[in-house]
């Protein structure tokens, strides 16, 4: 079972995942430039509206026959000037950012994807398929909703805070010390959450991407839970990690959803001693009522946006998690990079050697113990065995997927470690019993990896691999499509359009991992023969389990616990009475 992704509670580098971040807007700095400009001039009008009220109350607090209605409707439109104008421009930073936003989640999910096709085999061995969606969709959604969000929130806040802040101080002294006598608790209390919050958020992202692992890999057996009938275990296990991430979401909005109204209880207090001394000072005359007016305005103005920080501290805690997430993936170490002298490896005659290889997927735990091996160019290998005995592995080392801890490998006397990765393995074609199949028509399948290929060409592979029957009765033939993951077709109907994609390749060594497993005996064996008068100057390595479909092999590995205990062909083998004749035997009894 693959290991699940581990996640720290609490970000390493807080500030160093959010420059980070950043730099992922730098492409548009002069866009948030003109976003910024904009939002000044918004904030500027907005905190003009204010004063425009409090002189509009002078003039009608004038008294009976001495107000000034014509200046009263002056004030009150020019208000209405500024706070239409504002929200214009708001509605159009909105959708810059919004923009931005967009386009700084497809690039990020691009890097993603990218580093993803750079990753080794071990990093998805290691990994369960769902927790890594979780990070390119989720987590990155997260992100791209507190850019599109968020910095306008803390953008406009600022000037506002900072321009109501100005206003406060020219209009009253005394108002303003009150005020600013909650500011230290409100900064404490955000910073005392903000320790509260984050771990809490980074929980919540884990949670999820367990949650996707499961529900991925539950959707991908769902045939093997409804044969088992496993539904009611299914729905217990789903319900157990469902309420985990449940619990993980309202442990970490528990502590969230507190933020904002305790924020407004702590402004509330400030607008409540704010009336109370204004009262003061208007009975003594200190100040007029349009100024205190104003006043009280601009100390909402004030106080909401370090509300409305205080919630986006929240979602910025929320994505810091995400992004560290995402981060780490995009930290992971790259599949080993080709040496500075490596060479290609062209015109592959197909003469493979293994020489004394070791190897584990895990320090001091080798699979392979001496691994000795020479193929012959054209030549048909089997690799048999128990589950277990390596038969996989020694796939994963030739193609080099994985390299060995020591010994040597070899095509055509060239080291495989010295040789341009990619080279190695467009040498081979490849057969797995596991068959992949994407959605598109069946000539893209079977052309899959043959640039340029002709529909002579697919046809004649398609024919081989004893499908073109199969495809000629379909409606479409073979511009017939194939649902994701090949669902309106059968599974041995799959492999045989691997296969026939395999032959298509060209390539002049092939590997076939159980590749006849879901066929049955008669297409198998004319499969086989087809495949035989294919593979003529190939040198072919195929793992088999039925021992019946490799008795013309050239030669048999056969392997025990990491060694290879017997070689030679099947008579041979057969003739020594040794562990391949058990296997044999076995089958056959």
């Amino acid at each position: 079972m693959a290991r699940r992704d581990t996640v720290m509670k609490k970000p390493k580098d807080a500030r160093g995942t959010l420059r980070r971040l950043l730099k992922y807007l730098g492409p548009w700095k002069y866009v948030i430039a003109g976003v910024l400009a904009l939002s000044l001039c918004s904030n500027v009008l907005n905190l003009w509206g204010p004063s425009l009220a409090g002189s509009a109350i002078s003039e009608a607090a004038a008294g009976a026959g001495n107000v000034n209605f014509d200046a009263v409707r002056h004030y009150a439109s020019l208000m209405l000037v500024c706070y239409a104008a504002s929200a214009l421009l708001g509605f159009g930073i909105s959708l810059t950012m919004t923009f931005v936003s967009r386009q700084v989640a497809r690039r990020m999910r691009q890097d993603v994807f990218n580093k993803l096709m750079r990753l080794p085999v071990g990093y998805f061995d290691r990994h369960q398929a769902g927790d890594i969606i979780s990070r390119v969709s989720y987590d990155i959604d997260v992100i791209s909703t507190c850019m599109a969000t968020d910095i306008v929130q803390i953008m406009t806040s600022l000037v506002t805070v900072i321009g109501s802040l100005i206003m406060m101080l020219s209009i009253s002294l005394p108002l303003s010390a009150v005020t600013l006598v909650t500011v230290p608790v409100a900064v404490t209390y955000t910073v005392h959450m903000r320790k509260k919050t984050q771990p809490r958020y980074a929980e919540r992202s884990k949670s999820y991407g367990k949650l996707n692992g499961f529900v991925e890999e539950m959707l991908s057996g769902q045939k093997t839970i409804l044969a088992y009938a496993y539904e009611n275990r299914v729905d217990e296990r789903f319900g157990r990690i469902n309420q985990e991430a449940a619990d993980a979401f309202s442990d970490a909005e528990h502590y969230g959803v507190t933020l904002g109204p305790t924020m407004s209880a702590i402004n509330n207090l400030g607008l409540s001693l704010i009336g109370l001394l204004g009262g003061v000072m208007y009975l003594n005359k200190w100040i007029d009522l349009g100024k205190i007016s104003s006043f009280v305005l601009y100390s909402r103005k004030f106080a909401g946006p370090i509300n409305a920080i205080a919630e986006v501290f929240n979602e910025l805690f929320s994505a810091l998690a995400a992004s560290e997430r995402v981060f780490t993936l995009l930290d992971e170490e790259e599949e080993l990079a080709d040496l500075p002298d490596a060479r290609l490896i062209s015109n592959v005659q197909g003469n493979v050697s293994v020489e004394h290889v070791m190897f584990g997927y895990e320090p001091g735990k080798p699979i392979l113990h001496d691994l000795n091996l020479e193929a012959a160019a054209g030549r048909l290998i089997a690799i048999v065995g128990p589950t277990g005995a390596g038969k996989t592995t020694i796939i994963n080392l030739l193609m080099r997927f994985y390299d060995p801890d020591s010994g040597v490998i070899r095509i055509d006397g060239h080291q495989i470690r010295t040789a341009v990765r990619r080279s190695v393995r467009s040498a081979y074609a490849m057969v797995l019993q596991d068959t992949w199949v994407f959605h598109g028509t069946i000539f893209e399948n079977i052309a899959y990896g043959r640039e340029n290929a002709t529909m002579d060409e697919v046809v004649a592979a398609a024919k081989a691999a004893r499908i073109h029957p199969f495809i000629m009765r379909l409606p479409m033939g073979y511009d017939t499509v194939i649902s994701e993951d090949g669902g309106n077709i059968s599974k041995g109907q799959k492999q045989l359009l691997t296969i026939a994609r395999a032959m298509l390749y060209d390539a002049p060594m092939l590997i076939l991992d159980e590749a006849t497993s879901n066929v049955d005996t008669a297409t198998e064996r004319e499969i086989q023969k087809a495949m035989r008068e294919l593979m003529k100057q190939k040198t072919c390595f195929v793992i088999a389990h039925r021992l019946s479909t490799i008795e013309n092999a050239d030669q048999i590995l056969v392997l025990r616990d990491g060694d290879v205990v017997e070689q030679g062909t099947h008579r041979q083998l057969m003739d020594r009475k040794g562990f391949y004749h058990q296997l044999y035997a076995a089958q056959f009894e």
